[in-house]
């Protein structure tokens, strides 16, 4: 790993990966799944992992506590009593952390202040923008997949469609009766497409958020409240919502939702659109659909957004490429996954050796590989 220059009988000068102690990451079982692979390479390096109280500890047959045997690390449960006792710990060298973006933001500072490395994956608010000459139907099924797959709890959820010049015409209509048309029901039987969310808190924090975006004037086209499934009562069920007219000072634009609420807003054409972007303060991830390939390159050039998706509706980049935002998204230089984490696991050391003669007299100059 990293660079080697070797020049025969003079010197050698060459990187040499100094694993971190202890790293400990505080996700979602995503994301420790996501991770593995970069905590085997950095090779020496000792994760504790904290998973999110509020996420899964689980998949299938697969426990948390099975990753880290695997992994011969350690799993503790706990809330912020654990991650700050974690990072106060002499030991630990590095955090990894995703979450909200006020405890991320808390966390990189603290983290700084004593020394150690942070990696600190806070808040999204993802736009999708919609060109008049886009595929509509596509950009419909785009919208759908990406705003209410996982009940829109997730990171890299479209949260926000931006519709340029007369692309509403088109596509709120078929937009509305997909949306109306989204089968419901638990996540383990054939055919749904949108399960619960994961409590009854975060239910009823979604529900107080639609209720602001009615009294603060937005259009309800779709309102998934109230909604039941047969079998599941007492389920933390939330239909697809869906808002027009919404305007960048409401509640529901400018904060994170967590769930199944997709918010339209109207601008002239892609230069709005950009400045739109730019005016949020989350910046994790963003999409524009088009035909037209010199709006592709303007957008994909202009846009000041971490990960960038033309024609795709989540743009989660592949994993040698790195994940993660900018702005408020992202507290940290090096990105999660890819080779940002292989470096942010170990440190990089520059060790130069002589062997063989040594060059005669002094040198009083600044030392080179000489």
């Amino acid at each position: 790993m990293g660079s080697q220059r070797l020049k025969i009988g003079i010197s050698a000068c060459f990187f040499h990966p100094d694993p971190a102690r202890t790293a400990f990451a505080s996700k979602t079982l995503q994301y420790v799944e996501q991770s593995m692979a970069h905590w085997l390479m950095a090779g020496g390096t000792l994760p504790v992992m904290v998973p999110s109280p509020a996420g899964d500890t689980a998949r299938g047959d697969v426990h948390v506590d099975d990753y880290a045997q695997w992994l011969d690390g350690l799993v503790l449960h706990g809330g912020a009593e654990v991650v700050n006792g974690l990072l106060h710990h002499p030991d630990v060298a590095a955090l990894s952390f995703v979450g909200s973006t006020a405890v991320a933001r808390d966390l990189y500072a603290k983290g700084g202040s004593l020394g150690k490395r942070v990696q600190a994956l806070g808040g999204a608010k993802n736009h999708l923008v919609v060109m008049p000459d886009a595929d509509m139907d596509a950009a419909v099924e785009a919208l759908v997949g990406a705003a209410y797959g996982s009940a829109g709890e997730r990171c890299m959820a479209i949260s926000v469609a931006v519709l340029v010049g007369k692309a509403s015409e088109v596509l709120l209509p078929k937009l509305t009766e997909r949306v109306r048309a989204l089968r419901m029901g638990a996540g383990h039987q054939d055919g749904v497409e949108m399960g619960p969310v994961i409590s009854a808190a975060a239910k009823a924090r979604i529900e107080d958020l639609i209720d602001s975006g009615e009294k603060d004037g937005a259009k309800l086209l779709v309102d998934g409240r109230g909604r039941q499934v047969a079998g599941h009562l007492n389920g933390f069920f939330l239909g697809g919502t869906l808002f027009d007219q919404v305007q960048p000072w409401m509640r529901i634009y400018q904060e994170e939702i967590f769930g199944p609420v997709l918010v339209c807003l109207h601008v002239p054409d892609l230069g709005a659109a950009l400045e739109l972007i730019h005016s949020h303060p989350y910046a994790n991830g963003v999409s524009l659909f088009t035909r037209d390939g010199g709006a592709a390159r303007e957008f994909t050039q202009a846009v000041q957004v971490g990960m960038v998706g033309i024609n795709v509706p989540i743009p989660v980049p592949m994993a040698w490429m790195g994940f993660g935002g900018w702005k408020a998204s992202l507290f940290g230089e090096l990105h999660a996954y890819g080779p940002d984490a292989v470096r942010f696991y170990t440190r990089r050391k520059a060790v130069m050796q002589r062997w063989g003669a040594a060059p005669s007299g002094s040198a009083f100059s600044m030392p080179v590989a000489r």
